[in-house]
């Protein structure tokens, strides 16, 4: 990889760590498939920041959902029977949940109770969904990423109209994960993370895509994974096999790079703070969530109807 100048490096900071209490240490059958049978206390992802500025994440393998307050202490929301992934709020008291087994779920933050919103496509179960994001339509963009790969490139990226109706978008993907939107809501990126690569996908106005094409290419042992956008149109993408977090400009070069502690698998990320301008990450294996000042703050994300 070759840049023309080198990107500013910056040290993710811890700002909070899972408390022992929270942690399980106990087999799980998601440990099994996706982490070899290595023991796994928990598995952090999807963070998202509500209106008060609590931080929710999401905790795969044991099916629970924390609120992080802006001191850092965890309150277990929810522990249902499934394997909550990426989230975003649709309502001040609503998290949607892609959910690797049940499909996409919602998650009363206030009482904790687990409803099903779209669980399965014309009767046919999806194949693991993933990660999701709203647009200024109320339109549902999320990834069904099962296990696949290069060797079988049949993840599928869909959207969710406000109406029911489903649309499949992409079905050749090889591993869908993270999804983000510009700020004018024109262009969806999606990470790609067994092709270690980000795909651009421009959205038409008849709701069509064309002309998807490779935004980025990255590099290492697992790719990207989590995606967010800034207010100046960058996009910052969590890269877990590197434990770093690259902010990218308009041409895909990297402008920063974010890196974690040794080891760190850096996987989501959100902004939050004051004035939005902090980045938060989560490391997955470790069930930390790091956090890095920023020069510019995130776009807003939007909600149902908003």
């Amino acid at each position: 990889m070759y840049f023309l100048q080198a990107p500013q490096v910056l040290e993710l900071q811890t700002f909070t760590s899972m408390p022992g209490h929270f942690r399980r240490r106990e087999p799980s059958v998601w440990a099994d498939a996706n982490r070899g049978g290595q023991p796994t206390d928990s598995f952090l992802e999807g963070p998202v920041f509500d209106d008060a500025g609590n931080l929710y994440v999401s905790d795969i393998p044991f099916g629970r959902i924390f609120r992080i307050d802006a001191s850092g202490e965890w309150t277990l929301v929810a522990e249902y029977d499934g394997e909550p992934n990426g989230m975003k709020l649709i309502d001040a008291n609503t998290l949607l949940v892609t959910d690797y087994r049940s499909g996409l779920m919602r998650v009363d933050v206030h009482t904790g109770s687990v409803t099903p919103h779209l669980q399965r496509r014309n009767t046919e179960s999806f194949k693991g969904v993933n990660d999701l994001v709203l647009d200024a339509q109320s339109n549902v963009y999320f990834t069904d990423q099962g296990q696949s790969g290069l060797h079988d490139p049949s993840g599928r990226l869909y959207r969710l109209r406000p109406d029911g109706q489903l649309d499949l978008l992409l079905s050749n993907v090889p591993s869908p994960n993270g999804v983000a939107l510009s700020p004018d809501g024109k262009v969806l990126y999606l990470a790609v993370t067994r092709g270690n690569c980000i795909w651009r996908v421009p959205l038409l106005a008849d709701g069509s895509v064309a002309k998807v094409g490779q935004f980025f290419t990255s590099y290492g042992p697992s790719g990207p994974d989590g995606l967010a956008v800034d207010a100046q149109g960058r996009l910052l993408v969590a890269n877990p096999g590197l434990g770093i977090v690259w902010v990218l400009n308009a041409r895909a070069e990297p402008v920063v790079v974010l890196r974690g502690p040794v080891g760190a698998s850096t996987t989501n990320i959100a902004f939050g703070g004051p004035d939005r301008s902090t980045l938060f990450v989560t490391d997955s294996t470790h069930g930390n969530v790091l956090k890095a000042e920023l020069d510019a703050p995130g776009v807003e994300l939007h909600r149902l109807n908003d």
